[in-house]
């Protein structure tokens, strides 16, 4: 961001003036922000983002720290999508085998996303104390056992209580992933990095369809992906073991050693909660949206082809595949793109583009058509998911990187966890003619009309809400490690070039202003 030194009216105080003043500010190009200089004076100016660069320019400033920091994160993440996946598009071969319906089925995803928000405190308290290696290599391992206790689940009562089990410890790897691979990158980078970082879910959609049209359609192959997801994640967690610690979290560590208190860290949690409560309660109602969206438009999308288009296991494999080939795309395109267009515009203008798309995404027959719509569909969906992982990192309290992006999309991940037993159920007790003449249950009019309402919800909350783009968070010290750079406000910076009087940009989104 570059500093205009043009005056702007200062940051709004308080809910509604703040979001009145988002909401303008969607529509002015440059970015309100507060500079102070070195005598403590503040004053609001206008910042203008910089150009967009050649992504391979941007990529080509990760040093090779950074890279092998992003590659593990993207691999953890994409590892836990594959074991995530591995059931969500085999509901059908699932309700055969334990002779259920596919919403009891899909009551274990409820199962998994309720409880993930508790892996995420745990977990990304963990990682913000005591470093971003040993929570997620443990996290990895016990994910790859319990993929195999899945596998010898004896009956449909264990098998939910496996996912369960599963849940708690899926949801501890989001904010360890996400700081590790983010944290080490330049701000001018971020925005193309977290759009590639976020379709790590995407991918791990992608590999387990792969290996559903692999296995085939037999009622008994599931097993077959579920090991593939088991040794996937137990590899990471063996990688990831011989790597060692962020090296921004010991630098930052080393630094504040002296302030070291063994209650600091505990003390600046709660002083965080206190003074950011709006601010996290706004960022789990914005990651509610967001899982909907996601969990609504794709985990049923392959029951949808199975049962309504009457498409083969194959033909609807493929169509997957294709399918979330475009949320890699879109992800990756939006993500790179909201470092000049802004978080909040990428966002708003992707998820207005798939609630127009949503006719020619349901109405089609056949593979091709499918996967075609499906393609674009996800490429809008992801696209706008593609920026969150960057954004909620601007938004998180500095010394709480890991710990505040997991538990408030985990939080949201809990409130979303019955989006598809609700699409389940609705289209089971709901019925459309297909291309066929048969009655078939209603997968598409149930998707098309919730996916719908969720995208006019994301666009009002993200159109209301706070925005820190280009943020230098990467300097502030972990929690526990004392003095102002370790709290919760401390390092709220703003990147920014030409500012008067050598100030440091500083863009404030605490209590006092939300």
């Amino acid at each position: 961001m570059e500093n205009t030194n043009r005056p702007a009216e200062p940051i709004a105080k308080g809910v509604l003036a703040s979001a009145r003043q988002a909401w303008g500010d969607l529509f002015i190009w440059e970015q309100r922000v507060v500079i102070t200089n070195v005598a403590g004076e503040e004053c609001t100016v206008w910042a203008r983002p910089a150009p967009l660069r050649n992504p391979f320019s941007l990529m080509s400033m990760l040093t090779v720290w950074a890279w092998l920091n992003f590659v593990v994160g993207l691999s953890a993440w994409t590892a836990d999508a594959f074991d995530f996946h591995a059931l969500s598009i085999q509901q059908v071969k699932l309700a055969k085998y334990y002779g259920t319906s596919k919403t009891a089925i899909s009551s274990a995803i409820t199962l998994t996303l309720l409880l993930r928000s508790v892996g995420a405190a745990v977990f990304g308290i963990a990682g913000d104390k005591w470093g971003r290696k040993w929570p997620m290599v443990f996290n990895m391992l016990v994910l790859g056992l319990l993929q195999v206790a899945t596998i010898y689940s004896a009956n449909f009562t264990q098998f939910l209580a496996v996912r369960s089990l599963f849940g708690l410890f899926m949801g501890g790897v989001y904010g360890n992933a996400m700081a590790m691979a983010l944290e080490n990158s330049p701000p001018e980078a971020r925005g193309l990095m977290s759009g590639v970082l976020q379709q790590g879910y995407s991918m791990g959609y992608v590999f387990a369809a792969c290996a559903n049209l692999g296995v085939g359609g037999g009622t008994e192959s599931w097993k077959t992906v579920f090991w593939i997801g088991a040794g996937a994640s137990i590899a990471v967690g063996v990688v990831r073991a011989f790597f060692p610690e962020s090296q921004q979290f010991l630098e930052a560590r080393k630094a504040g050693k002296k302030n070291v208190n063994p209650s600091a860290f505990w003390q600046e949690m709660k002083t965080m909660m206190a003074q950011e409560w709006r601010l996290a309660l706004y960022c789990i109602i914005l990651m509610t949206w967001f899982n909907f969206y996601s969990h609504t438009s794709q985990d049923s999308y392959t029951t949808f082809m199975l049962v309504q288009k009457e498409l083969d296991n194959s033909g609807a494999s493929r169509a997957s595949i294709l399918m979330k080939a475009g949320a890699c795309v879109g992800g990756t395109i939006n993500g790179y793109v909201s470092q000049w267009f802004g978080r909040r515009r990428a966002i708003v203008l992707s998820v207005l583009l798939s609630a127009v798309l949503i006719p020619a995404w349901i109405l089609p027959e056949g593979e091709a058509s499918l996967s075609a719509s499906g393609f674009f569909m996800q490429f809008c969906v992801q696209g706008a998911f593609g920026v969150i992982p960057i954004h909620l990192n601007e938004l998180s309290p500095p010394a709480f990187r890991s710990s505040f992006p997991g538990i408030t999309y985990q939080l949201g991940n809990m409130i979303s966890s019955p989006s598809a037993q609700i699409v389940n159920a609705v289209s089971e007790t709901h019925f459309v003619t297909s291309h066929s003449g048969k009655t078939v249950e209603a997968y598409g009019p149930t998707m098309g009309i919730a996916t719908a309402i969720i995208a006019m919800g994301i666009a009002i909350t993200t159109s209301l809400g706070p925005e820190k783009r280009g943020r230098e968070f990467e300097k502030a010290k972990p929690a526990g490690m004392g003095g102002p750079q370790g709290s919760s406000k401390a390092d709220d910076l703003e990147a920014a070039t030409g500012a008067k009087d050598a100030c440091l940009v500083e863009e404030r989104m605490s209590a006092e202003d939300w």
